[in-house]
């Protein structure tokens, strides 16, 4: 087994773990909805089978010399727009969902993720038109979920903003990290090599989905209880 077979599975056990503790959690929600978990519970468990195809040499082409892994972006197509939903939901936690932002969050989503494939297929300048209109989505997404989305919390209370706050930053920092590592790595620029390239894509990916999971529930899981207690407090003093 090569280094990078060993890498991605590294990763499938860390998906399986990440999974199967957010199963455990579910079990005392804790005034967390349901589905919240069930979309942390899904995002790992598909992550997890679309790098085990990587594991076993598969969900990769070759063209022109240029080795593309597809089966992240199926990936991808499937875990981020699920991962701004659930970065939207906690936005819009105690108020209406705002279905047409967070269509238009995801639908960008998609459009960022399908242009990254185009370009890592793609040969000549045309690779770095299509990286180029992916980096456009990605800050359409950056400016909703900085704006808008942010602007949600604003009314539900100082502990949800600050929450928000916290995720919003984490999330950030971790979602740069891709079109850097794409970039520099053998699709772009050719600055690291393919070994390197993996583990980047299999670090980002760990944090960005089964850290961002963990944070996200078990701030919500906190300040659902906390609520819980301050309610309790204020009818006993009734």
């Amino acid at each position: 087994m090569d280094i990078q077979a060993a890498l991605h599975w590294l990763y499938v056990v860390a998906m399986a773990i990440g999974a199967f503790y957010f199963v455990l959690l579910s079990k005392n929600p804790r005034g967390v909805p349901k589905q919240e978990y069930v979309v942390a519970i899904f995002i790992p468990t598909w992550s997890g089978l679309a790098y085990m195809a990587m594991a076993l040499d598969q969900g990769k082409v070759e063209i022109a010399g240029q080795l593309t892994h597809y089966a992240r972006y199926i990936d991808w197509l499937v875990t981020t727009p699920l991962l701004l939903l659930a970065l939207g939901w906690t936005a819009m936690q105690t108020v209406d969902k705002d279905k047409p932002l967070l269509m238009a969050v995801m639908g960008t989503d998609v459009v960022m993720i399908t242009s990254g494939l185009i370009a890592d297929l793609s040969q000549g300048w045309t690779r770095y038109l299509w990286y180029g209109v992916g980096c456009i989505a990605f800050v359409v997404i950056m400016s909703l979920i900085w704006g808008p989305f942010r602007v949600k919390t604003r009314g539900q209370g100082l502990e949800l903003s600050s929450l928000y706050d916290r995720l919003l930053i984490y999330f950030t920092v971790l979602w740069i990290g891709y079109p850097i590592a794409w970039i520099i790595g053998p699709s772009g620029l050719g600055f690291i090599d393919q070994t390197i390239d993996t583990l980047l894509f299999c670090i980002l990916p760990f944090f960005s989905k089964v850290g961002f999971s963990f944070l996200d529930l078990h701030g919500l899981r906190n300040l659902h209880l906390s609520r819980a207690r301050n309610g309790m407090t204020t009818r006993a003093l009734r």
